[in-house]
């Protein structure tokens, strides 16, 4: 089991964020499990924590630890 990672990230706001954000997710973290949850501004993903995290920022989006 990886551990995962959950950030909260209250400017995706539609479902072209949602589109960005997974695929800067998947070209940081090939073979990643990805989860977004737009209603509830949720990204979980599994893997490198800092990874993750610098691509959500490099793709314009502010993630917070959830």
């Amino acid at each position: 089991m990886t551990d995962k990672t959950i950030f909260t990230v209250n400017d995706m706001t539609c479902n072209h964020c949602v589109g960005t954000i997974r695929k800067a997710l998947e070209e940081a973290l090939p073979g990643a499990d990805i989860a977004v949850d737009l209603a509830a501004h949720k990204v979980e993903f599994s893997g490198d924590r800092a990874k993750g995290e610098e691509a959500i920022r490099e793709a314009g989006y502010t993630p917070e630890a959830a």
